[in-house]
Formats: structure tokens, sequence, C-alpha cells
């Protein structure tokens, strides 16, 4: 079981403590996803189309600000992979329209189901029921500066 932390005395001393707790998170998380296929450039094009739905490799680039030609490389690995596909886009055939395969889809929703599993786990025997409530609480804070 992890020592208990003293209590950061000042908000630059939390916050810096904050920031290396959520580091490790994210990355016990990553560990969890077993997607060695996939680069950080590929999962954020993949989470983009999830989230926003088909687009041109100009638009993903923008979106994801790096330039056409490197999004091109992007695109053509995850095409590669069978993650996504073109499509002619029904307003304007002269573009294609990147999307989500079912396969690709398939594979985002283990991965993220890898990752709850094992956030539930850890919750569910690392915190008491009273704890489980204090997260509660600290997840209600830590939306409020992440929409900040």
């Amino acid at each position: 079981m992890a020592k208990p932390s003293r209590t950061p005395a000042l908000p630059l001393e939390l916050a810096g403590e904050l920031r290396i707790s959520v580091g490790k998170l994210i990355r016990r998380l990553r560990e969890q996803a077993q997607t060695e296929d996939y680069t950080s450039a590929h999962k954020s094009v993949l989470l983009r189309l999830e989230r926003d739905g088909p687009a041109t490799v100009s638009a993903l680039a923008r979106a994801e600000s790096v330039r056409p030609q490197s999004m091109r490389v992007t695109v053509a690995a995850l095409e590669a992979l069978k993650a996504v596909a073109g499509q002619p886009d029904p307003t304007d055939g002269r573009q294609t329209l990147i999307a989500l395969t079912p396969g690709g889809r398939k594979k985002l929703a283990a991965v993220r189901a890898a990752k709850d599993d094992w956030l539930t786990r850890a919750v569910q025997t690392q915190l008491s029921p009273q704890e489980q409530g204090e997260l509660a609480a600290a997840v209600r804070l830590l939306q409020r500066l992440a929409d900040f």
C-alpha cells in the first residue's frame, strides 16, 4: 500500500504534487492499453475521429496542428493498420473523408475498457469506501481545474 503523503502547505507545492501524481496515473493507464501498434499521433487522430466523426486529411492536420504532409503519413499508417479508411466526400467527390473502421472503433473500445478495468480494480482494492467518496469529490475539483 502507498505511504500516506503529507498535505502540501502552499499552492505551488500542491500544484507540483498534483502534476507528478496525475502524470504517474496517466503512465499507469497507458501501460494497461497494450497499443504498441499506435504512436501518440495515431492515438490522437483516432480519438479525434471517434469524437468528431469523419474528416479530410487537411482538416485533421489543422485540428492536430501539423502539416498536411505529416498527417498524410499518419493516416497512411493507420490505413495500413486497418484502423481508418477513406471514402469519397458525398458533398465534394474530389475530397476523401477519413473515418474509423469497425476494427479501429473496436480496438479503441478495447483499450478504453482495459484502462477502465484497471482503474476500477485499483479504486476498489486500494481505497476504502470513505476514500472513494473523497476521490469523487476530488474528481469534481479536477474537472473544474481542467475546464479553467
